[in-house]
């Protein structure tokens, strides 16, 4: 992977730059064309020039040949007293190819010529002119260095001007980048105060639509972290204080339980003894002694809800499950022995894991108050206990063979209406029917929790 470079080209570098070559391609582009401009004009210039010569040596000549013996005299001291022709060199020779004349060079910026790059360039091609003259030749040479020197100099001088101009223009280019890109230290240091976790600065709203847009979408996110933040330090308040009141309500639950454990539990035991020497004493009393043995078994499940309310008060919900099929077994043969005259029958089948003591005491606390209801109201001979997993949900039904709730049921029944809110709370489905063969059917179906849902949800207990 290539690694950034240490010091990348500014932005301000890089407008400058190409907007430099910009320019300089368009000089470049401009000058090419000035120079083909100037090579045609420069040739017709000049071979405007010589063909004026030709046609006055072509005069010339014949009428000074006309004059005798003197006539090449004549002519020769004609041409010098001409001197230069413009834009051309006149030469003469004899018929031995010696030349015998030659016109002065120019006047014209003497001693200066264009470079020769330059020249090759611009300088058209003219082929020389060859003239008879009797005995002599006469041949006139078309001179462009005169033009293409002052091409030079108008080019040199534009180059100036256009250097000079260049100049102007990258200043105030420069100038109106600077200004253009000033906004952008304003939103660097925004950024780097971001960077540090400080969001209180905002950007104004910039003149240029770019940066202007880049001013709104940073003031929003500005904006929307500083919301966040100020919520998560709400947050970690809330959660300072939950923890604080967690640890209190700890402190609380274990003082319940050894209060509950030391004294209820111990009236239970004083209560189950007394029972227990009454039932020993009266064998001769049947009435007395089944009052005792009644003692007895209500003391019995006494003793088993004070030691379920102290097992939930003790449970570490984040370490401790309820295994919820041997709970509710461990109910159903109590309560036979208690309700022998009623048939119950327990069909649970293994749920593969343990749940949740929320869930569980739920379930259980339905079982419970279903089965205090039948003894209570029903007046049933035969009762099922259901425990199923069923798709993904947990499905426990009781149902019984007794009278059911009638036409009109009270609507004082609070153990239903516990067990209906026990079950919403768990986001489950509540429903009583009546079976065919008559009766009552309870039914809930729960969803089994996530991990993290586990311990959300406290049970709540409720007897009708």
């Amino acid at each position: 992977m290539t690694e950034p470079s240490a010091h990348p080209p500014s932005l301000h570098g890089r407008l400058s730059l190409v907007l430099t070559a910009l320019i300089a391609v368009m000089m470049a582009i401009s000058a090419l064309v000035w120079m083909r401009e100037t090579r045609n004009a420069i040739h017709e210039e000049v071979e405007a020039a010589t063909r004026v010569a030709e046609q006055w040596l072509n005069v010339l000549i014949p009428e000074t040949l006309a004059d005798g013996p003197e006539a090449r005299e004549r002519l020769m001291n004609h041409l010098a007293a001409v001197g230069r022709i413009r834009a051309n060199s006149l030469e003469i020779f004899d018929a031995d190819g010696a030349r015998l004349y030659v016109s002065p060079a120019s006047p014209y910026k003497a001693g200066r010529f264009a470079p020769s790059l330059f020249d090759r360039w611009v300088a058209p091609e003219l082929a020389p002119r060859n003239l008879a003259a009797g005995d002599l030749r006469i041949v006139l040479t078309p001179d462009t260095s005169r033009a293409v020197l002052d091409a030079w100099d108008n080019l040199s001088a534009a180059l100036g001007w256009a250097l000079a101009l260049l100049l102007v223009i990258w200043l105030a280019t420069r100038f109106a980048i600077d200004r253009a890109l000033a906004p952008v230290a304003d939103i660097h240091s925004a950024l780097e105060r971001g960077a540090s976790g400080q969001f209180d600065l905002r950007l104004p709203e910039y003149s240029t639509r770019e940066l202007a847009l880049l001013a709104r979408s940073y003031n929003r996110l500005a904006d929307s972290l500083d919301q966040s933040l100020a919520e998560n330090a709400r947050l970690e308040q809330d959660q300072a204080l939950a923890h604080a009141v967690q640890q209190r309500l700890e402190l609380e639950r274990r003082a319940i339980a050894r209060e509950l454990h030391d004294e209820l539990g111990q009236g239970i035991t004083a209560v189950r003894a007394i029972a227990g020497a009454i039932i020993q004493r009266s064998t001769d009393q049947p009435g007395l002694n089944g009052s005792a043995q009644a003692i007895l078994a209500m003391t019995s499940q006494m003793q088993e809800g004070v030691r379920t309310i102290l097992q939930r008060l003790r449970t570490d919900t984040a370490s401790e499950r309820l295994r919820l099929e041997e709970a509710i077994h461990s109910y159903c043969e109590l309560w036979a022995r208690h309700h022998g005259d009623i048939d119950i029958r327990c069909l649970i089948e293994p749920l593969d894991e343990s749940v949740s003591d929320t869930l569980g005491l739920t379930i259980l606390r339905m079982v419970q108050e279903s089965l205090t209801n039948v003894v209570r109201h029903a007046h049933a001979t035969r009762v099922e206990v259901r425990l199923a997993l069923r798709g993904g949900e947990i499905e426990v039904e009781i149902i019984d063979n007794g009278c059911g709730l009638g036409e009109n049921p009270a609507p004082d029944r609070f153990g239903l209406i516990g067990m209906r809110e026990r079950v919403a709370e768990l986001h489950g489905q509540f429903e009583l029917s009546r079976p065919p063969q008559g009766g009552l059917s309870v039914r809930a179906r729960l969803p089994r929790p996530t991990v993290c849902e586990q311990s959300e949800h406290p049970g709540h207990s409720g007897q009708g």
